[in-house]
Parts: structure tokens; sequence; C-alpha cells
């Protein structure tokens, strides 16, 4: 059987996508993976197979320094930009699906992959690293907020955010027209496929988000997809030095979510008492702090007293599997719930949100991480019961059934 898994986005987009690719492909699938160009290199070492969706989501999204707020002229423009960058993902997602698929697996931001799957006569199944369904469990994520408005606030909010106007709308539209199938919005297909009880995989543990109770039983929280990992890969040799010369240090880095300048980082950790491992850029930065470009988490975090990051889904999934504490500084969308979620856990204290993060401030939820054992004693119940989970295990069921 041929997959197609869809992966418009960020870093963190893909990466999930090519370790459930990478298991796939072990058991016999032909998995191929449509993605930004910059991550061509990450689908071939995962031995899936890369098509391109033009554009680079990471350079849109990066937002400023903390405090810093968009002016009117930018945001018109971001979402200008936004809507050009999902609507060239539509075009690359449909050139994707005519080199081969018997069944696509498409995450949360390419809703246009069904349009596209049903011209094809194809099953198209979600596959997702957030928690899109209207719930009363918690808020809606695009709410960027962890408040939760009550149950039923939550599932009224949910419903109507699903329902309001996204950014691929207009490329679903385009698709449907081009490709000859009847009219239906983006919002429509998907309250149809709610309706029917259409399957939707989530690359979430159960044991980090449990089942919401009012979850209908197509939406199966399978567990978290791991990277895939490169046996050939090496530590560069300044940063295992770096480590052995003194106590485990910091991390501090904020992938593809924002852009923050080593001294302001420096400035916190040192107020911490704690040296750093910072990323982002590469090199010495100072006697007590190292920059680091690309290295593998699974790797990295165990070696770490504390992790410092904007809690994207599968950032906040690594800092968990490794067992130690969590610094939860969200930016946008969903990582207020996941830094939320790991200070409900006990493995980290409360989240710090981007917009109010200060070198203080942030010095000071270190010095509260790496003093307090309950968050390490947590942190590593956590990473326990993780070890635990297969999240492959239900992919394959579902394309098993298929």
């Amino acid at each position: 059987m041929r997959v197609l898994m869809v992966a418009p986005g960020t870093r963190g987009d893909v990466v999930p996508m090519a370790g459930l690719g990478h298991r796939l492909q072990g058991v016999g699938y032909e998995v191929a993976i449509a993605a930004n160009p910059a991550y061509a290199p990450l689908v071939v070492e995962s031995g899936c197979e890369f098509r391109p969706l033009p554009g680079d989501l990471a350079e849109l999204i990066k937002h400023p320094a903390p405090g810093a707020k968009a002016s009117a002229g930018n945001v018109f423009s971001f979402w200008k930009k936004l809507g050009e960058y999902m609507d060239n993902a539509a075009t690359g997602t449909l050139a994707a699906a005519e080199a081969g698929a018997d069944v696509i697996l498409a995450n949360s931001v390419a809703p246009y992959a069904y349009d596209v799957a049903e011209a094809f006569g194809i099953p198209a199944i979600g596959a997702h690293l957030q928690p899109t369904e209207p719930s009363a469990a918690y808020p809606p994520v695009l709410m960027n907020s962890a408040r939760s408005l009550g149950p039923m606030g939550n599932k009224i909010i949910g419903e109507r955010a699903s329902a309001g106007p996204a950014p691929y709308d207009g490329p679903s539209a385009r698709l449907r027209r081009e490709l000859g199938l009847r009219k239906e919005s983006r919002a429509t297909g998907e309250r149809r496929r709610r309706k029917t009880q259409a399957t939707v995989l989530y690359g979430i543990s159960p044991s980090v988000l449990p089942t919401p109770g009012d979850w209908h039983p197509g939406l199966v929280m399978a567990g978290y997809w791991w990277p895939a990992g490169n046996p050939d890969w090496q530590p560069p040799a300044d940063l295992v030095d770096f480590l052995a010369d003194g106590p485990p240090p910091v991390f501090v880095g904020f992938g593809s979510s924002a852009d923050i300048d080593p001294g302001f980082i420096l400035d916190a950790t040192r107020r911490a008492g704690a040296r750093a491992v910072v990323q982002g850029v590469e090199g010495y930065l100072a006697d007590d702090a190292i920059g680091v470009g690309s290295v593998p988490h699974e790797w990295l975090f165990p070696r770490m007293s504390v992790v410092v990051h904007h809690a994207g889904a599968g950032t906040t999934a690594a800092g968990l599997r490794a067992g130690v504490p969590t610094v939860g500084v969200p930016v946008y969308t969903d990582q207020p719930l996941w830094a939320s979620r790991v200070a409900s856990l006990g493995a980290g204290p409360q989240p710090i949100p981007y917009k109010k993060l200060t070198p203080d401030r942030l010095g000071e939820a270190i010095k509260e991480a790496s003093s307090t054992p309950s968050y390490a004693h947590h942190a590593k119940s956590v990473a326990t019961a993780l070890s635990t989970e297969d999240g492959t295990a239900a992919v394959l069921k579902t394309l098993r059934n298929i």
C-alpha cells in the first residue's frame, strides 16, 4: 500500500510524520511525505520518499522579540502570505497525489487533502498533532490560550472556531472547482466527517492528554510518533566537551516559533546560576554557554537539567520523554495547551507567555524548575508511562482496516 503523508508546516510538523513513516516502511508500506523543501533531507533520512510542497512556513510565522507588537500592516501582510502559502501547499498536495497514492494521511492544516483524495477515489485520514476536535475537555487551540471557558464554553466556542474562516478555505474551494467536485466548503466537509465519525489519528499520548469523554469512536489518541533515529549521527565534539565540563546545563530553544537574541537568554540562565545550551546559534557563546544547531532532542534532552522551549507538540513530547523538568514559554496556537499540560502533570512550573517573557521571569522559572524535586519526580513518572506506549499500533490497525 502506498501511503502519502501531507505535512505542510514547520519542522515540528514533519518530524513526527517522518518517524511514523519510517516505522510504516519497516512493516512493508511505501511511504511518501509531502512537505516544504527545507525538510527534504529529514524525509529522505527517514527512508521515505520526498514530494515537495512549495514554500517555507518557518520564515513566515517566526515571532519577533518578546513584547514587540506587530503593526496592522504586518498583520494584514502575514494573513495574505499565509493564504498564498496554503494555496501553494494545496497545489503541491495535488501533484504529490498524482505521483501515486492509495491512502492519504493529512495533518490538521491540510484539509484540501480530503478534496484531492475524493477526486482520486482514495481514502483520506486525519493525522493530527493537535487536539483539533471541539471538546468540553479543553479550550480550542486557535484561541492561543489554555484558559478553560468551562465545559460548555469550550465545546461551543470550539465548534464556532472550527466553522470560522481559515487560510485554507480558498485553496480547498479552488481545488474542488478544478477537480470537478460538488461545491462544499471546508467547514461543511469537516462537519460531514464529524457526523459520520470519520477516523482521525492523533499523534498525542493519552498519558499527557487523556482521551476526552465526548470524542466519538473515530477519534483515536494513538500516542506520540517519535522521530526516526539516525544511527550514523554523531554529536559535535565541542558540545560533548561542554557537557563533560560541568553540571548538566539548561536547554533553551524556541524552534520555528521565535527568534530571541542569545544575550537575552544568557541573562536569564545566569540569573538562575545555570550553564546553557542555546539552540539557533552554533559554537561557544561564553564559558558557561554553547550554541547548537539541529541536535536530536532524544540525545540532548536527557543530558539537561531543565528544558526551556516554546511548548510545541513535538518538543514538549521530547522533554517529557527525557524525564526532565520543563519550563514552557508558549507563543501561539496549541502551545499554551501543551505548556499548561506540563504544569498540570507536575513536570514543571507554570508557563510564561512569550509576550510577557523577561530575563528575570525566565531566570526565576529556571531556578524553580531545577530546585524543586517534585518536578523531576513527576517528569520521570511521565517518561516511564510514555516508554510503554506504541503510537504506531493504532495507525497500523487503521490502515489494515481500509
